[in-house]
This record gives C-alpha cells, structure tokens and sequence, in this order.
C-alpha cells in the first residue's frame, strides 16, 4: 500500500513539473512575435532619403515659400500685396530696369494697330528693395482683371476711358502717374519708372492696405518642391517662338539645359536689364489662346476671358518639355485656373512665370520645337 501511494506522488510530481515547463515555453513563444510586431510601429525606421529630402525643404528660421514663385522669401512679406506695373514694350522704351527681380510676367497683345504690339505686365511682391522699374504705361481692361488675380495693386500711367468702368470697381486698386521721372534723353511718354521709395509714399497717401484683403482667394499656383520636381512627360520645347501673334516685338523664348531656364528674346535679340545686363529668364512659360477684341478704331483692345468666353487651350511648359492643358476665369477679379487634360491643376516649379495671352486667330501659328 505504501509502495503504491509512493509510486502515485512520484507520478503526480512528474506531471506538476513537465506542466510548468510546458507552461514556460508557450508564454517565451508567445512574448517573440508581439515584440517583433511592436518596433516598427512605435520607432519607424527612416531611410537616408527621406532623411535627405527632410533637409532640403527646410527653410532658414525667418523665412517662408513665396505664393507667387514658391521660393524662399523672408517673413515679413507674408502678407503684403505684389503690384502689377505695366511696362511699355516698344523698342524705344529699352531697355527695361528691374523685371529680372519680378515674380510673374504678362505679355499681351496692347493694341491691334502697330503689328500687335505687346505690353508687359510685372507681378512684383517685395516691391521695397525695387531701385528702378519701368518705363510705365498705360493700362487696359484685360490688366486690371489680371491683377485682379493676385490682389495685386496696379501702377500705371492712365489708359483710354475704356478702363474707368472697371477701376471704378473696389477690388481695381491702382496708382497712376504718380511716378518718378528719369531724364534718359527720350520723349516724355517713355521716362516715367518706379523709383525706390515711390511706393512707400503712395501707399501712405493712399487709403489701400499693404496687405492682402477681402478680395484675396488664396494663392494663385501651387508649386514643386526641390526635393521632387515637376518633369512634364510632353513635347519637345526648347524653342517658343511666338513671333507669329507677336509680330512687332517677335517674342521668343529659348531654353538652356545647363541652367534649365528659358531666355527671353524680342526684336532678334536678348532682353537684357539696363543696369545689371543680366538677361531676362524664367523656370515657367504658361501659353494660354483667348480670343480679342477691338474697342475702337484706333486699336485699342481687350482679351475675351471672362464668363462664358472665359475658357479655352493652351500649355505648360518647363525645363524643355511642354504638355497640352485648359484654362478657365469665371469672374473679373477671379483666378485663371490651369488644368492638365486628366483634369488636375498643374503645378509649377519654384521660379519665376511667364504668360502669354496668345490671340486665338495665330494660336495654330506659334511653334514649339
């Protein structure tokens, strides 16, 4: 009896220590997958280049992304307005001073007398450090609904009544013939520029904010970033030349693979600064057909580009390549909307824009090579 309650303690021991043991090895098998599971969820593990590309979109302290050409620009300008200063393009007014340091470039048909003659119109934000800009000239109506765009505040010398309609309109806020005059030994009409100091003065004479107000929608463009640019999967563009609607002035624009920007041309030749000689060039060059108008006999004209007019074809070009896109402007002051045939707004590169209003009858006329 003894010998057989012995036996069964001895076997009952057994089973106590072989179940603990089995016990210890589930909860070891069990721990292993939960912490394996863990790490990558609570310590994220970052490659060398995300890392990278952390680093260069990371602005200096004090600085920010403009929303005119989404490069760095200091704080303190967050807010504040561009202008929008019509330039006369003729050849006696050159050269021209101070468009290299712009933001965006217009160039519209101003009149249809004279070969078409264009006008530049110059979207400026930090118009304080502006030494010298111009020579200034008159506005018409397709101006004020551009700048209108940006909230920007026009400088200008007059304009033909057509346009009294339209500044009468409070988001129209502009300057004009207020500017300095610079004896350069041509005709009055061609001496009028933007000195520095000229805008702080009007601007305090005036009852218009230096910042943006109620008739800013926001950002006009989205831009790239350094880290992931935009590279357009279009035609060949290293050659715009639209001479063919811009007879008088013969524009054309010429691309350089080594610095990736487009070089203005007009009147066979480089546009080069006054002061500097630095030539005039750009990351962006924005074609958009609209149809014109002629409002009297003697030229004066006006882009169809608004309502039901306000739609039409045109492309986006950079760093060579160029891609087939739509525009759209519903309302005067309202934003021209760009869109890629998928139906996605574009998105630009950081640098400075130029556009060019193409009357649609030589929109088939301008080449792209």
């Amino acid at each position: 009896m003894k010998k057989r309650l012995l036996i069964a303690l001895l076997c009952m021991s057994a089973c106590v220590v072989f179940a603990a043991c089995g016990s210890k090895e589930k909860e070891t098998t069990a721990d292993e997958p939960v912490t394996a599971e863990i790490i990558p969820i609570e310590e994220p593990v970052t490659t060398a280049e995300e890392e990278s590309s952390e680093e260069e979109e990371a602005l200096p302290e004090g600085m920010i992304y403009s929303e005119l050409t989404g490069l760095p620009i200091d704080k303190s300008l967050e807010k504040q307005k561009p202008i929008a200063a019509l330039v006369d393009n003729e050849s006696k007014a050159l050269p021209h001073y101070g468009l290299n340091s712009a933001d965006i470039i217009y160039e519209m048909v101003n009149s249809t007398a004279n070969d078409r003659i264009t006008r530049l119109m110059v979207i400026y934000k930090d118009w304080g450090n502006i030494e010298q800009l111009g020579s200034i000239r008159s506005i018409r109506p397709t101006h004020i609904w551009i700048a209108g765009e940006y909230n920007a505040v026009m400088c200008h010398d007059g304009g033909p009544f057509y346009i009294d309609t339209y500044l009468s309109h409070d988001y129209a806020q502009h300057f004009s013939g207020i500017f300095s005059r610079v004896n350069n030994g041509k005709a009055r009409e061609f001496t009028e520029y933007i000195i520095k100091g000229d805008l702080e003065k009007a601007f305090e004479k005036s009852s218009y904010s230096t910042e943006y107000d109620d008739y800013y929608e926001g950002p006009h463009f989205k831009f790239s970033t350094k880290s992931k640019p935009v590279e357009l999967e279009g035609s060949d563009a290293k050659d715009i030349n639209l001479s063919a609607a811009f007879k008088h002035n013969k524009s054309e624009l010429k691309y350089d693979d080594a610095s990736g920007l487009y070089t203005y041309y007009e009147y066979g030749k480089v546009h080069a600064d006054g002061k500097t000689g630095e030539a005039l060039t750009f990351k962006n060059v924005i074609l958009q057909s609209a149809g014109l108008f002629q409002l009297d006999k003697n030229g004066y004209c006006a882009y169809e580009i608004i309502g039901a007019s306000g739609k039409g074809e045109g492309y986006y070009i950079t760093n060579g390549k160029a891609v087939k896109i739509t525009w759209e402007k519903t309302t005067e002051n309202g934003i021209t909307h760009y869109f890629l045939e998928n139906g996605d707004e574009i998105t630009l590169n950081a640098g400075m824009t130029y556009v060019a209003l193409v009357p649609d009858d030589y929109w088939s006329e301008i080449t792209l090579n």
